[in-house]
């Protein structure tokens, strides 16, 4: 059967896609030119904050014991799920050779950039675990140097939390400075920060806008657009639970999609029934948000079998993928298209959001179907190294001559040419197009 439509969306994640580019644009031109001094010239008009742009070991000391210790438990559980997957995962990375032909070997290296610059949001909501995923991973992959940056609060600087989790992950310096300006700040290296090599981390329209006109002159993560969340559930599971699920995720934001695919339409009722009332329970600040979400962003479709389901599924390359459904190894095996996925009621997505030690800074907007989300190796660069024997190279430089004429590029194949000539004066060699 054709994919029904139970609820379809009014608005996508590009409807209210504000006209930013210009404005961000234009502040990363003033910043770069103006140093120091407009950077701090735009956070006292953006940030409405005066304090310590980078924290001293005394601010950090005084905000860290603010924190309560048993949030500080949670924030080291955390660090610690975070940190073993990141090494896990590293360890998946090795420095390997291969012997081409007879004394030509080539091989691979993975080296870490130099320097990471680590968002971490903290405006309506502060972004804790956001400290935790992007330091985490940056210190486990061997940053030289690691700066957090994090939007202060008027009169109060960066949320004592979020410094707490940036100083027991790693970070070398925490800058109290956000939105487009604390980017600003970590690519061009001011206030004596070095130069970021890679900007990671999620944010505002302003701070991913601001990311996509970087990219190339540093690395980034992703381009990320709002959060999105997907769930397959068939008739074995449990309304409630996928209600509840969908209205966690509706609370990111108000144009944040969440999607419900099913083959049995009882549960798509139950459920559509059940998110209002869920969404109405919610405090005031997260029940905005979520409404909106769920008004003019969510979808419930209905499809004929589960391998529709999964077809649907990986054509929307959702951020965070739920299966709620029976048979959880035939999910696993059959899906492809997502950024971290979460198999059985036992799991959400708010586990791996906060605390189950794989990352939440994940491709959204469809990204999932080509790139996956951070990790360790988006600090590494996976770089390649040869060295031959003469006798080894020989082989190589004939075909070297012979392709780059064919292609019409001389040089190149000069290039081979003098290596052949100088090593072996006494043979002869056809280096002609035509071989």
């Amino acid at each position: 059967m054709p994919r029904e439509y139970l609820k379809k969306a009014t608005l996508t994640a590009q409807s209210h896609a504000s006209e930013v580019h210009e404005t961000v644009k234009t502040i990363l031109e003033e910043i770069e030119a103006g140093g120091d001094d407009k950077a701090l010239e735009f956070a006292k008009k953006f940030d409405r904050y005066e304090g310590s742009v980078l924290l001293t070991p005394e601010e950090i000391e005084a905000a860290c014991a603010l924190v309560p210790e048993k949030l500080k438990a949670d924030i080291r559980f955390a660090h610690d799920n975070v940190r073993r997957f990141a090494e896990t995962q590293k360890a998946t990375l090795s420095d390997v050779e291969l012997e081409i032909v007879p004394g030509f070997v080539a091989g691979q290296k993975a080296i870490p950039v130099d320097a990471a610059g680590c968002y971490v949001p903290g405006g309506r909501y502060s972004h804790i675990a956001s400290a935790i995923m992007t330091v985490t991973t940056a210190k486990v992959a061997g940053c030289r140097h690691i700066t957090a940056c994090s939007p202060p609060r008027p009169g109060v600087g960066v949320a004592p939390a979020i410094v707490y989790a940036a100083q027991i992950c790693g970070a070398d310096k925490i800058l109290a400075m956000g939105g487009v300006q604390g980017v600003a700040t970590m690519t061009y290296g001011l206030f004596g920060l070095p130069k970021a090599n890679i900007l990671v981390g999620p944010g505002n329209q302003f701070v991913a806008e601001a990311k996509r006109i970087l990219f190339g002159r540093v690395g980034i993560d992703m381009i990320a657009g709002p959060t999105d969340s997907l769930i397959l559930a068939d008739g074995a599971s449990d309304a409630h639970v996928v209600a509840t699920d969908l209205v966690s995720q509706a609370e990111h934001g108000y144009n944040s999609p969440v999607w419900l695919v099913t083959d049995d339409r009882a549960i798509a009722e139950k459920v559509m029934e059940m998110v209002p009332a869920l969404i109405d329970d919610l405090p005031e600040v997260n029940r905005d948000n979520a409404f909106a979400a769920w008004r003019d962003y969510a979808e419930v479709i209905l499809c004929g079998d589960r391998e529709e389901m999964a077809a649907c599924s990986d054509d929307y390359a959702p951020e965070h993928l739920t299966v709620q459904a029976e048979d959880l190894d035939w999910w696993l095996g059959r899906l492809t298209c997502y950024g971290s996925l979460f198999l059985g009621e036992e799991t959400t997505v708010s586990y791996g959001d906060k605390a189950t030690g794989t990352n939440h800074v994940l491709p959204t907007s469809g990204a999932a179907s080509y790139t996956g989300g951070l990790s360790v190796h988006k600090y590494m660069k996976i770089v390649t190294w040869q060295r031959a024997t003469r006798e080894g190279s020989k082989s190589i430089a004939e075909a070297t001559a012979r392709i780059s004429r064919l292609e019409g590029m001389e040089g190149h194949a000069r290039a081979a040419d003098v290596r052949l000539a100088k090593y072996f004066p006494d043979e002869q060699f056809d280096l002609s197009a035509d071989g």
